[in-house]
């Protein structure tokens, strides 16, 4: 009896002794990377089994808030953080590119199954409020020979702070003057028409849910839940669908600059999709809490050597090696 209970004893204080020596980081922000970073988080703490890494998928802006008011380790973006977010934060921030993504036109218009041809313009009229069935005469230009429907578009938006908005507002910012002049571009604008829904998730299920509806959501949510979406013209006039080589192709122009802060919508190029980002983890340089620092900084080197591996497989562009080797350098600064 006195061995068991020993034994058991030994068996709590050994448990205890792994609680108290695991590492916790949290962290908030952009939906449209959330696919990756939990199979990242999941697939790092499997092999450290000493750190857990929480992450809510709470969109851009929600990121942005809790790492300005400290109440989370780090935040995710898609959209980067203006020179008054930055000053805000009261502390310095770096934007990490973590992979590539695509956003997409994705509807839902019973009997058309095939890919919609859409110009920059045409999306942004309908955002505007200013095409509101799917015959309308500009869509059914684009698209000869399909039978579009007499059926109102079901406008579909961003409810909350999101940095696929800012992808989706920065592209229509760059091919519609009245967009520019107007709504323009954010993480939270004032929508002229339309459903509004939180998250990617939620959008797309707006989508599914609502005959004639078009929204925007990245690739991934598109064909997590089997939504249609369309080809978008680009900068040099061809009309290219989403895939890993056309947001690939929208990256190879980019200049980057220091602070990783780029917009690489309505890049130039014959194959480049248009609607492409980075999206950046946000990461204190300095961290008051030393062991803390030391694992983000292990699990940052980690996602660029073995992260980048697995991005492919949720149809994400992973890092352009010369990004990799710039992002690994500012790592190395992370005290």
């Amino acid at each position: 009896m006195v061995k068991r209970v020993s034994l058991l004893l030994v068996c709590a204080f050994f448990a205890l002794g792994t609680a108290a020596a695991q590492t916790i980081l949290n962290g908030a922000g952009a939906t449209f990377p959330n696919p990756i970073y939990q199979k990242w988080f999941s697939d790092y703490h499997s092999a450290h089994s000493d750190v857990q890494i929480n992450y809510q998928s709470i969109g851009s802006g929600g990121g942005i808030r809790q790492l300005t008011a400290g109440t989370v380790d780090f935040g995710a973006s898609d959209g980067p953080m203006s020179d008054q977010q930055l000053a805000d934060a009261k502390r310095k921030i770096y934007h990490l590119p973590t992979v590539l993504g695509a956003v997409v036109p994705a509807y839902n218009i019973p009997g058309v199954k095939g890919d919609l041809k859409f110009t920059g313009k045409v999306l942004a009229d309908i955002f505007l409020g200013k095409i509101t069935t799917w015959n309308d005469p500009q869509i059914a230009k684009l698209n000869p020979g399909v039978n579009l429907p007499n059926t109102g578009i079901v406008v579909c938006h961003r409810a909350d702070g999101s940095g696929t908005s800012y992808i989706w507002t920065d592209f229509l910012s760059k091919v519609s003057p009245e967009w520019a002049g107007g709504p323009s571009k954010g993480t939270s604008i004032k929508w002229p028409v339309g459903l509004g829904a939180k998250g990617n998730e939620g959008v797309a299920g707006l989508v599914r849910q609502n005959e004639g509806a078009l929204g925007y959501v990245e690739l991934i949510y598109a064909l997590q839940n089997n939504i249609t979406y369309g080809v978008v013209q680009n900068a040099a006039g061809n009309f290219v669908k989403a895939s890993l080589e056309s947001t690939t192709a929208a990256a190879s122009s980019a200049k980057m600059p220091p602070d990783f802060r780029v917009s690489i919508t309505n890049a130039p190029g014959k194959d480049a999709y248009p609607i492409a980002s980075f999206t950046w983890l946000l990461v204190p340089a300095q961290w008051q809490d030393a062991n803390k620092g030391k694992v983000m900084v292990d699990f940052l080197n980690w996602m660029l050597d073995q992260g980048q591996g697995m991005v492919t497989s949720l149809n994400y562009a992973p890092l352009p090696k010369e990004v990799v080797e710039k992002v690994r350098a500012v790592v190395k600064t992370i005290k």
